[in-house]
């Protein structure tokens, strides 16, 4: 047996982490309630991310936790596999309620990556059953991230994601990114240039035929490669081009789901209804993990209803944790939390304090552009010449020590603070970046 001390930290091998850095200089953080998390050494540090992006009604908020409490008392776990439990359908319901119209049945999975995979397999699915079994290919986009199952790095568009892991999935192509700072830096909202970049779609249709074509995936707000905001008429092109040519579209909105952009989906928020929908990280507060398919009455109804392989199993697909009774609890706890404190609408009512906060950054030291839209934004620094990336990471440590949680993406600030947070809260984030920004450039 190997000996290990109690509190090492060589053990735990941390994910998309300078490992070798982190254990030499740990950032542990002990304790989060609302807006703050607190440190090992009992600083209070103000939440700029909601975590990573999931905790979109603040930290420990006490009706998830009772929720939560109350059903590991009761019923902790129960298999999902031709049986069921109450708390799985009641939150089916409560997830297609608040989805656009006919986007209404919902397979759960357990986090961002799962959905995206089951996202794809179900759009495999469907063209088998609907009898266009050829329909193989999956068309993605460059800087998008889809997490990282197999299916989600073959369709996601980012190089260092991808490139240590083989050729990924056969068949999948991608659509150039949005980004065109040329034209649209410092957009306030969406961009106006660029819904032509939709029109490459055509290109690809025209080189692969449309035949092959199962699905086209695309985060409507691209979070994870530096806030892309979707240019005026985006969205509305892709799917008319998709619907034209008969191919599911799907909107990965594991980031945008739940309030992020000031309604349940970009898909309300931008009025562009997709075939399915990839939910996750806001469904449960990321109180417990917890992801979700939603998917229209007719891609549903193809499978269901088709012969399937074997006897009595329409769809050979499935988590052991598949919606866990106490995610489940979770869930229904949150949507209330969401509801009962109208924190969708709040989000939409703080944009234009949030936008006026971040743009007043602009002309600070290395910012080369500013990026938002809902309660999202983004700093996008200049590097540092022949260290791309450096930059980002002083930022980060220097604002985590003087206690404000940022996300950077190379050299870009991310940031998406709980829903429930204050003007007062905005304006410190402003503030305490400037501060960081100005010292950055001294140093």
């Amino acid at each position: 047996m190997a000996s290990v001390a109690p509190n090492d930290l060589s053990s735990l091998w941390m994910p998309f982490t300078d490992n070798r850095y982190f254990k030499a200089n740990p950032r542990l953080m002990v304790a989060a309630q609302d807006m703050h998390y607190t440190t090992a050494d009992g600083r209070r540090v103000l939440d700029g991310t909601a975590g990573l992006w999931c905790v979109n009604a603040g930290h420990g908020r006490e009706p998830i936790v009772k929720a939560i409490q109350q059903q590991a008392a009761v019923l902790d776990y129960a298999p999902t596999f031709q049986l069921g439990h109450p708390l799985a359908f009641q939150l089916a319901s409560r997830v297609a309620g608040i989805m656009p119209e006919g986007l209404d049945r919902i397979f759960f999975t357990n986090s961002g990556s799962e959905s995206v995979d089951t996202a794809l397999k179900i759009a495999l699915a469907y063209w088998r059953a609907k009898g266009q079994g050829q329909r193989i290919r999956l068309i993605g986009r460059e800087r998008g991230y889809h997490g990282t199952g197999f299916g989600g790095i073959s369709v996601g568009g980012i190089v260092t994601n991808r490139r240590t892991f083989g050729t990924g999935l056969p068949g999948t192509d991608h659509l150039p990114h949005t980004h065109d700072p040329a034209r649209n830096a410092f957009s306030k909202g969406q961009p106006a240039h660029g819904a032509d970049f939709a029109d490459r779609l055509e290109a690809l249709i025209a080189l692969h035929g449309p035949d092959t074509i199962a699905a086209v995936i695309v985060e409507p707000l691209a979070g994870s490669t530096g806030v892309l905001v979707p240019p005026v008429g985006y969205l509305e092109r892709l799917r008319s081009i998709t619907a034209q040519h008969g191919i599911l579209l799907i909107f990965d909105e594991v980031i945008t789901g739940f309030g992020r952009i000031g309604a349940a989906t970009a898909a309300e928020r931008f009025g562009v209804t997709p075939d399915i929908i990839c939910l996750a990280k806001g469904l449960t507060n990321a109180a417990v993990p917890m992801g979700a398919v939603a998917a229209a009455r007719h891609v549903h109804d193809a499978i269901v209803d088709a012969p399937g392989d074997v006897p009595g199993i329409e769809l050979f697909h499935g988590y052991t944790y598949s919606s866990h009774a106490l995610a489940c609890a979770a869930g229904i706890a949150t949507i209330d939390l969401y509801a009962n404190e109208g924190l969708f609408a709040r989000a939409r009512a703080l944009e234009s304090h949030w936008e006026a906060a971040m743009h007043s950054l602009a002309g600070l030291p290395h910012v080369i552009d500013i990026r938002n839209f809902g309660l999202v934004g983004a700093i996008e620094l200049g590097p540092r010449p022949g260290l791309p990336g450096v930059r980002g990471q002083e930022i980060f440590r220097a604002m985590f020590d003087s206690g404000l949680l940022i996300r950077v993406t190379g050299d870009i600030i991310a940031l998406s603070p709980p829903l429930i947070i204050s003007e007062a809260q905005i304006d410190e984030i402003a503030d305490r970046l400037a501060t960081g920004l100005r010292q950055l450039a001294d140093a």
